[in-house]
């Protein structure tokens, strides 16, 4: 009797070894963001994110959710670039700053 109560448990157990548990959650979306003059910040979504260049002039790297953005670079009060992008999950977008100019 122990040993069939035993057996039932041990085949049930090796059922759930073969179910897929479904892909690994994909990283959140990324913007890179290059080319932005030192002295900037940057900006999604009117959100202050930091420097353009962060230590060693390594450029700066947001992690933002899913979906629509405007990255903006800014110097003092003033705007010098704006860019709207969608970025999916596990994306790493690059945001490439074009020294006065939009892009929409």
């Amino acid at each position: 009797m122990k040993n069939c109560i035993f057996l039932a448990l041990l085949m049930l157990s090796a059922c759930s070894w073969f179910h897929s548990k479904g892909p690994p959650p994909r990283e959140p979306p990324q913007l890179i963001v290059t080319g932005a003059a030192a002295d900037s910040m940057i900006f999604v979504d009117d959100i202050q994110k930091g420097q353009a260049t962060v230590a060693n002039d390594k450029t700066q790297v947001v992690v933002v959710s899913e979906g629509a953005h405007t990255v903006e670079v800014r110097m003092g009060n003033r705007t010098v670039y704006r860019e709207n992008v969608f970025v999916e999950n596990g994306e790493k977008r690059v945001v490439l700053v074009l020294s006065g100019s939009n892009r929409e």
